[in-house]
């Protein structure tokens, strides 16, 4: 421990020490970063002033939406200015804020991904009972509840790992993830692995369960309405790209961690489940599509009658 090195920042590894190859990377992430914020941005919108879409299920989409915008904003800025700018530092603070963020939305929105689930069997399994089970209040708890389960459950390892002292300043990753910071641990850390281990299990593993049995109810339910079916298998398509990375990185004992592998699965669920999420939840259906055709067409009128003169 005498030898050990104070650290003031860390070192993002990130992919490729080719700069040709990280303004690519860079233009492509940007492109994408700003297809997800418009993309959530427009359900968040519509789904607040449009009447017709005050019910319970585009009330969980809007606050998934925007836990959306949170959760891949805790990351993609950082990558995107240190591969604009070369650079690949994060100060020791905004390394811990940034691991923090992305985890309380992370696991926010499994959490919430399991009561939509939920939402979904009872409006189609139990129609008739709908409207007096899935009452306003029952949503916010719902809601509430998952923000407070993911900060109860992540504040005791975070204050752990961000008052661990680091023998190395290099994260073999795009952003600080707790893997790879707890690996640069000056000491061992089995209690902390194992608590981490745990609380990926319940987050991932319960939300899935339930997710999945709700989802194979509602399937068997309405197997004999072909469009209906494939709207929520591709649900569950999108559903499972984002369990199926997380469960890869996160649901396995550290010492089986192959990080460059974890780093490039990361991908899935920070920059491409986000970016189909929109359209497989909202803008395919088609009261969203009549809503946004509606509210786009009297921002045009507007806009026209506002530039007329000139």
């Amino acid at each position: 421990m005498e030898n050990r090195t104070m650290v003031k920042n860390f070192i993002l590894v990130g992919f490729t020490a080719g700069r040709k190859l990280q303004i690519f990377i860079f233009v492509v992430l940007l492109i994408i970063y700003i297809s997800i914020l418009v993309g959530n941005l427009v359900i968040v919108t519509i789904s607040i002033v449009d009447c017709g879409l005050r019910v319970p299920m585009y009330y969980f989409v809007w606050k998934f939406s925007l836990l959306e915008i949170g959760f891949t904003s805790s990351v993609i800025p950082k990558v995107l200015f240190n591969l604009a700018s070369g650079e690949k530092t994060i100060s020791v603070t905004g390394c811990f804020v940034q691991c923090f963020l992305y985890f309380i939305f992370g696991m926010t929105e499994f959490l919430l991904l399991a009561a939509m689930s939920i939402d979904r069997y009872v409006a189609i399994c139990n129609p008739l009972s709908y409207s007096t089970i899935m009452t306003n209040g029952l949503c916010s708890l719902l809601v509430l509840g998952s923000w407070g389960l993911s900060f109860a459950l992540l504040i005791g390892p975070s204050i752990v790992v961000f008052q661990l002292h680091f023998c190395n300043q290099n994260v073999n990753h795009f952003f600080c993830d707790s893997a790879p910071l707890v690996k640069l641990s000056c000491i061992e850390t089995p209690v902390l692995d194992l608590v981490n281990f745990s609380i990926a299990v319940f987050s991932l593993l319960g939300t899935l369960i339930i997710t999945v049995l709700s989802y194979a109810s509602i399937i068997s339910t309405i197997l004999h309405i072909p469009s209906a079916s494939g709207r929520q298998k591709s649900h569950l398509i999108v559903v499972f790209m984002s369990y199926g990375s997380c469960i890869f990185i996160y649901v396995k004992p550290m010492h089986m961690g192959e990080l460059d592998v974890s780093k490039e699965v990361a991908v899935l669920n920070t920059v491409v489940s986000p970016l189909l999420n929109p359209f497989i939840f909202s803008l395919r259906n088609r009261q969203v599509q009549e809503a946004l055709q509606k509210y786009l067409s009297m921002w045009v009128k507007s806009i026209y009658k506002l530039l007329g003169p000139f």
